[in-house]
């Protein structure tokens, strides 16, 4: 016994030297993520599978030596290890005392640890709020279990942890990590300029924001994202939850990632999985909807309205974390540009937004996203791949004039995928601009 925790002792000594002694990976994507200045809370970085986590670790990390920090108070530890087998809670605390004995510092040098894949350790929640508790530390928190992908982190850390998550590529990371140029004003470029942004976001449409899939064939690129959902439906939902009826929730993560932008009733699917000879009830079909949306593989979009009945029995919308998602459940169709342009708009509304959901006028149209925002403005957005056809023009600038006179507060707004200037004429109190440039500008904000 003595002499396994003598082991232990040394394998955590050879790990905390080799992250002190070796420098944050080079070549990363930056992100444009930010660590809010908050003390006391551990910093839990959440988000679907292959997002960018750990990388986005090491970018807090790079910073922080960047500004000063000595590296022997930043250390980043990464728990999958065999050698770990033998780790418990109680024993974590080896951790920052094996680090204080070999880097000696004064006391009012903080220690930040970013600890990678904690959740292999039993009980570790205890450990961190110790941590907490203690002045001087600051914690990061990632992993790739269900457990540290989802909210769940802030119920067993109680409170303690402050979310940060972590999408696929935005469009600006897209641009930067092909070492593409990011325009400083997006709204004041040449012609030339804009084209070349037009292409990009095309390219940036298809292929989708995922780290790994970026440069990779397309047949390349759909196995290797068809291996990430797989993964998560098995890690995620199957074990995690002990979804029994792995059929039904094949067939639903087809259905929504293959319907990208479209609307979506529980009670529709079910009965068109029993005509298929799937037996699947609508309690279970809604609780691996709300597993797949825990683990970011997808979202919904519920019709805007006050009336709680009303969002019950409209459908929702569903949305992928990525567009490159799309093609691969769909692979027969002719690629849609607007609905993959729809998905890129939802999600990049989505995170700053107090509210978000579509609007059903009552005369049956719909216009795509009213987003309301923190400061109590509000924004009806339509989302269209070209406003060339005068009848497509027609129909979302109705729209969208239906709906404003719901919510006459509203500022209009139409995001088309190309910059073909001049853009037709739109009613007062409308714009059409490129999605791109809303993207880079911010996003509305």
């Amino acid at each position: 016994m003595e002499g396994q925790f003598e082991q232990l002792q040394q394998v955590l000594r050879e790990k905390i030297l080799l992250a002190i002694q070796t420098p944050p990976p080079a070549g990363l994507t930056r992100r444009d993520t930010r660590v809010p200045a908050i003390r006391g809370k551990a910093f839990a970085v959440i988000g679907m599978r292959r997002a960018g986590k750990t990388s986005f670790l090491h970018q807090c990390r790079a910073d922080l030596i960047a500004a000063g920090r000595p590296p022997s108070r930043l250390l980043h530890f990464n728990f999958e290890d065999e050698r770990l087998g033998g780790l418990d809670a109680a024993r974590l605390g080896l951790i920052p005392d094996i680090l204080f004995r070999l880097f000696p510092k004064p006391d009012t040098e903080p220690l930040t640890l970013f600890l990678d894949e904690i959740q292999r350790v039993p009980g570790w929640e205890v450990f961190v709020r110790r941590l907490l508790d203690t002045p001087g530390h600051e914690l990061f928190l990632s992993g790739s279990s269900a457990r540290l992908l989802s909210r769940e982190i802030a119920t067993s850390m109680r409170g303690r942890a402050w979310e940060i998550t972590i999408q696929p590529f935005s469009f600006r990371e897209y641009l930067r990590h092909h070492k593409l140029p990011v325009p400083d004003d997006a709204r004041r470029l040449a012609g030339r300029q804009r084209a070349a942004l037009d292409h990009h976001f095309a390219a940036y449409l298809e292929t989708g924001g995922f780290p790994e899939a970026q440069g990779l064939a397309p047949a390349e690129r759909r196995q290797l994202l068809q291996n990430h959902v797989d993964v998560l439906m098995l890690r995620d939902v199957i074990e995690r939850h002990g979804a029994g009826n792995s059929t039904a929730l094949r067939w639903l993560v087809r259905r929504l990632l293959g319907n990208a932008a479209g609307m979506f009733s529980v009670t529709r699917f079910a009965a068109d999985l029993q005509s298929q000879g799937v037996a699947a009830g609508r309690d279970t079909l809604r609780e691996y909807l709300a597993h797949l949306e825990d683990a970011f593989l997808l979202q919904t979009l519920p019709v805007a309205t006050d009336s709680i009945k009303r969002r019950q029995v409209n459908p929702c919308k569903v949305y992928p974390a990525d567009t490159g998602l799309i093609p691969v459940f769909a692979p027969g169709a002719k690629p849609n540009t607007g609905h993959a342009l729809e998905t890129v708009v939802f999600n990049a509304l989505r995170p700053r937004c107090a509210e978000l959901g579509y609007v059903k006028t009552p005369e049956g149209s719909e216009v795509d996203f009213l987003a309301s925002r923190a400061d109590g403005s509000r924004e009806l957005i339509q989302v269209c791949a070209s406003v060339d056809a005068p009848e497509t023009l027609a129909r979302e600038t109705r729209a969208l004039k239906a709906a404003k006179e719901l919510y006459p507060d509203a500022r209009c707004l139409i995001l088309t995928a190309e910059s073909r200037l001049p853009f037709p004429a739109v009613p007062k109190g409308m714009k059409i601009q490129p999605a791109w440039e809303w993207l880079l500008a911010g996003a509305g904000d």
